[in-house]
Parts: structure tokens; C-alpha cells; sequence
């Protein structure tokens, strides 16, 4: 089940965007990894407050920060100058940005993305 999602492809394109300015990757960077400690923080508080539909909203929440981290892994190292660009090179990159756009949506399944990139790891290997 790939879902014709690729986690490093889905951070690249969310980085570059329809026109790859500079500063989008930082800001989605940014995101990416304040979706991580943001989610995580605010998800593990809820979970252990107590309460069913408080507690059930916070694991759900703690399992969609985690689909952040392996965002933000490969957006680290698409940061690095030429990283994203040769990523992108050969990429229709219109094509991809209104698959992804969709396709990001994706991110609300708890571990998703988190067992998608261990796969594709273990594949490219």
C-alpha cells in the first residue's frame, strides 16, 4: 500500500512549491518540525489528562506528530544548497504539486507517513 505517496517527494514538492523561492523551505522546515513538537506536546498533554474523548484526541494527535518526523528528516537534508533542486530536477513539477496537494492530506492517519518512509527506506536500500 504506497498510496502513490513518496514521503521525500511530498516534502520536496511541498518545499519548492509552483515556483521554488528560497525561503519557502525554511518556512516549511518550520513547519514540518513544529508539526513534530507542537503536535507531540500539545497530543501527549491531552493524552494524559485523563477523560475518553480527551485522551483518544491526544493519542490521535501525538500519532500525527509523529507523521512530521520523517518530513522533517528529509526536509533537513533538502535544505542543503542544490539538495531540493536536484530532487526536484527531471519532475514535473506541476503534476506532482496537484498530486501532493491532495495526496498531503494524508497526514491526519496516525503513523502513516511514519511506516510509509520506513518502507520506502527499506526499498531504495
Amino acid at each position: 500500500m504506497t498510496l502513490g505517496l513518496d514521503v521525500r517527494r511530498l516534502a520536496a514538492i511541498d518545499m519548492w512549491g509552483s515556483v521554488g523561492v528560497r525561503w519557502r523551505r525554511w518556512v516549511i522546515l518550520g513547519e514540518f518540525l513544529l508539526g513534530v513538537v507542537g503536535g507531540g506536546v500539545l497530543g501527549l498533554a491531552l493524552a494524559s489528562s485523563g477523560g475518553g474523548v480527551r485522551t483518544g484526541l491526544g493519542w490521535w494527535l501525538t500519532g500525527v506528530a509523529a507523521n512530521y518526523v520523517p518530513l522533517s528528516v528529509h526536509a533537513l537534508t533538502l535544505v542543503r544548497p542544490g539538495a531540493l533542486e536536484a530532487e526536484i530536477r527531471e519532475v514535473d513539477v506541476a503534476a506532482e504539486l496537484r498530486h501532493y496537494t491532495t495526496a498531503q492530506m494524508w497526514v491526519i492517519v496516525p503513523l502513516l507517513l511514519v511506516v510509509l518512509a520506513v518502507r520506502q527506506r527499506h526499498r531504495s536500500r
